[in-house]
């Protein structure tokens, strides 16, 4: 049987994959589970329920799960703090913020309106480790927790939960935002109400596109994977800088005033050097995944900022600045972590951040962004192959070894597995595009002859 979990939660066409059944499961398994400790054990002696919170973004689906999801928890012992619709980052931080023992969200992120999925968070809103969530699925259906009486859990409103995360944010920023106008796509998902309502209160002035959910427009043209709309609206309305959220707002993309998309990379990189120069960035480290640009390497690299490259997943990006103690990390998709003050990639404060380094230094993003050259990249998706057994190949070894050679020190090659579907991405980056695609084909079309059937 496919797993359940994937890199980030269980997802799936909502009603079809993703059934109430299935939610109602996962709850009571996760409770099971997730309520075997000294942590729960002391809370019932002291005679306390364990507390979940619950979010989820403004798909129409997200109702029927979130009820699902809480009557699993309540029916088995946990006192479920309903939040409404939250951004995923915010999940995590009212876990922290009220010491909360677990928390789930609703939402497929980027993904179109129909799907939806589920996450866990465990204590302190960290995301729960591959183990974990393969024990929530081994006991899904088998074992249950089922107290009776006043045993059961409560269900309750999480009344101030926007404003504490409001304020939260709010509390994180070096530098007000007076005098710049920024554009906020908030893709019609968690973050309509809450990005704006904080980028104003700091002090920008706002043009919010993307800000009008009805249950079934989430990431329907807007947001981070559409950001034709938000450079069209920036160069409208002359704003200083776009930014654009995906639908759970854990990530966060921009564009400057010419319309010119910042990506994640350049994210990391504005933040990196000024959190440098502020004294914010423990052991001068960044951490990135093995997808970001050659150009991020040589930007930290000229100033003197060390890169620890982690697996695809903004999940492993996480556990390295927990092992090493780093501060900042992320994926050029946008998922960027600021672990200073929040568990996992925060888009709203990302902006915020972003925009605050624009205030305090008066530079343009697109000044800010210079200090990144990005090379060429492609990345060619070969399918129908048995990506199992790309590790070892010597014919495909010698293939990368060859053009690695070629490339010297003006480029890289990066080959992996998906983790989810018979195929092997294939990505090369190079001083010029012509090269990165011959380079990119010719290794695809060796990976095809190896490793198809």
């Amino acid at each position: 049987m496919a797993h359940l979990f994937g890199t980030d939660g269980v997802r799936g066409l909502a009603n079809r994959e993703l059934t109430a059944d299935l939610a109602l499961g996962l709850a009571q398994s996760a409770a099971f589970v997730l309520m075997h400790g000294r942590r729960a054990d002391e809370r019932r002696e002291k005679g306390k329920r364990p507390v979940a919170v619950l979010a989820r973004d403004p798909r129409i689906s997200g109702e029927f799960l979130a009820a699902a999801v809480a009557a699993g928890l309540a029916s088995s012992g946990i006192d479920v703090l309903d939040a409404g619709v939250l951004p995923t980052p915010a999940c995590a931080f009212l876990i922290k913020d009220i010491d909360a023992d677990f928390g789930v969200m609703i939402s497929a992120s980027h993904n179109p309106a129909p799907d939806n999925g589920i996450k866990f968070f465990s204590y302190g809103g960290v995301k729960l480790p591959d183990e974990v969530e393969d024990r929530i699925e081994e006991h899904l259906g088998i074992e249950k927790l089922l107290p009776t009486g006043s045993e059961v859990g409560r269900i309750r409103r999480f009344a101030d939960a926007e404003d504490r995360y409001a304020l939260h944010l709010l509390s994180t920023l070096p530098h007000r935002l007076d005098g710049i106008h920024v554009v906020i796509d908030c893709a019609h998902g968690a973050a309509a109400a809450v990005s704006p309502q904080v980028f104003a209160d700091a002090g920008a002035t706002i043009t919010v596109i993307g800000n009008e959910p009805n249950g079934n427009n989430i990431n329907d043209g807007v947001g981070s994977t559409h950001l034709d709309l938000l450079a069209a609206k920036v160069l409208e309305v002359g704003a200083d800088v776009g930014i654009a959220h995906d639908g759970d707002a854990d990530r966060c993309l921009a564009v400057d005033a010419e319309g010119n998309i910042i990506d994640g990379d350049h994210i990391m990189a504005i933040l990196a050097i000024s959190m440098k120069e502020r004294g914010h960035l423990p052991d001068n480290t960044l951490v990135a995944t093995v997808m970001s640009n050659l150009g991020l390497h040589r930007a930290m690299a000229a100033h003197d900022i060390t890169v620890v490259e982690t697996a695809v997943g903004d999940r492993y990006v996480v556990e390295a600045l927990a092992a090493g103690g780093h501060s900042l990390g992320g994926e050029q998709s946008g998922h960027v972590i600021m672990s200073e003050f929040g568990s996992t990639g925060d888009g709203v404060l990302t902006g915020l951040h972003l925009v605050a380094e624009m205030a305090r230094t008066g530079k343009s993003l697109k000044e800010l962004a210079g200090v990144m050259t990005v090379y060429p990249q492609i990345l060619v998706n070969v399918r129908g192959v048995d990506h199992r057994a790309l590790h070892g190949n010597t014919v495909i070894e010698t293939a990368v070894a060859q053009a690695s050679l070629e490339l010297a020190d003006s480029g890289r090659v990066l080959l992996r597995p998906s983790g989810t579907e018979p195929m092997v991405r294939v990505m090369v980056e190079a001083a010029d595009q012509a090269t990165a695609d011959r380079l990119a084909h010719a290794l695809a079309d060796v990976v095809k002859a190896e490793l198809g059937s």
